[in-house]
């Protein structure tokens, strides 16, 4: 266990230092190609900052994970190639070979959600799929039939939601590092390592990348976004590691010392808010897919708080999600556990709804 444990810390440290090493160079190539995120009406950034922070991702975690395996793989044998193995990276090169051409040529919607289908059907196709709601809503055993769609549709869900959450600075990484931590925290109690080192990998690249994102200066050229290639690739990887845990296979985990939700409770605000979001476009008669400003971040400014405190607010909703889930769950079936997440994210956008409408009257008012 040590020596795993001695890996995981390394391979942090290795991505992060991969991180600060590529994500200047990418910064000075977007300088000198003009790839900018131009500001408009809908976004919240005043300036162009350069788009293409997530390509250093898979790079700082595939070398910080290589290193690791070719070390460890001389006296333990670390890593099995297996079927699914290779379709995971299949698709996961696809989505982030995606993400890259839609940041610097632009790709439709519908482009991007028919290679979204193909990447999530490859996993269900090696076999990699739900297959055990574990007494969820009543449901136990679910056959390949159902938990083949089910799983694609859950990937390709917990993929746009992370898209659709990197609205402000340090958003997106923030939520999808808990995620991580959470889910190599779950991965590791199971002897798990693989899983365990690889996530660690993603999570020092994100500290470097939100370093640049949130403190870094625009007008020297420092600052970055992730945009759909750290976007997609991390919704993606997030995605695949929820179902990969949520699956009954003995094989890799004997007994599951959590829930099987707790791993989806990691990733349930932007859940929830993609869900919400989509809700309220269909109500009010526009499209489910039409860019707008009604995400939880526009909703925490318009409510008065500025980006930082609006990213600290979220950080902390998604932490007392996971802490509530965990105490819950082990005095209640999970699906009464997610029926009261519902009812708390409900009353919570009545209360800042209530908040948004006396700050808009006010300010109506002394106009």
């Amino acid at each position: 266990m040590g020596i795993y444990v001695f890996w995981m810390v390394a391979v942090f440290l290795i991505s992060a230092a991969c991180g600060f090493i590529f994500i200047p160079i990418i910064l000075n190539f977007c300088k000198e190609k003009q790839l900018y995120d131009i500001p408009n009406a809908r976004k919240i950034h005043r300036n162009a900052v350069p788009r293409l922070g997530g390509v250093a991702f898979m790079p700082s975690m595939f070398i910080a994970f290589a290193i690791a395996v070719a070390v460890i793989s001389s006296t333990d044998r670390l890593v099995t190639i297996n079927v699914w193995s290779l379709c995971f990276m299949l698709s996961l090169v696809l989505i982030y070979a995606m993400g890259i051409v839609d940041d610097i040529l632009g790709l439709s919607p519908a482009v991007k959600f028919a290679v979204q289908i193909v990447a999530a059907c490859m996993l269900p196709l090696s076999y990699l799929y739900i297959n055990n709601f574990y007494g969820f809503m009543g449901v136990h055993e679910i056959p390949y039939v159902i938990g083949f769609p089910l799983t694609a549709l859950a990937i390709v869900f917990i993929d746009n939601a992370i898209n659709l959450i990197d609205g402000i600075d340090g958003l997106a990484a923030s939520l999808a590092i808990i995620a991580l931590a959470g889910l190599m925290y779950i991965f590791a109690s199971q002897e798990v390592w693989s899983y365990a080192i690889l996530i660690s990998g993603l999570i020092g690249v994100l500290v470097a990348f939100l370093y640049f994102n949130l403190f870094g200066d625009a007008s020297k050229n420092r600052k970055v976004f992730m945009g759909d290639a750290g976007s997609l690739t991390l919704g993606f990887i997030l995605g695949v590691l929820c179902v990969k845990y949520s699956m009954y296979n003995p094989q890799t985990m004997v007994v599951h010392n959590f829930d099987f939700i707790m791993p989806f409770t990691l990733l349930i605000v932007p859940m929830f808010d993609v869900v919400r979001v989509f809700t309220v476009r269909i109500w009010h008669g526009c499209s489910p897919f039409k860019a707008d400003k009604r995400h939880i971040h526009h909703k925490f400014m318009r409510a008065g708080l500025t980006q930082h405190q609006a990213l600290c607010s979220i950080v902390a909703l998604a932490v007392a999600y996971i802490l509530a889930n965990h105490l819950l769950l082990k005095v209640m079936a999970n699906t009464y556990v997610f029926m009261i997440d519902i009812i708390v994210y409900v009353a919570l956008n009545l209360v800042l709804n209530r908040f948004i409408h006396k700050k808009e009257l006010g300010v109506s008012q002394s106009a």
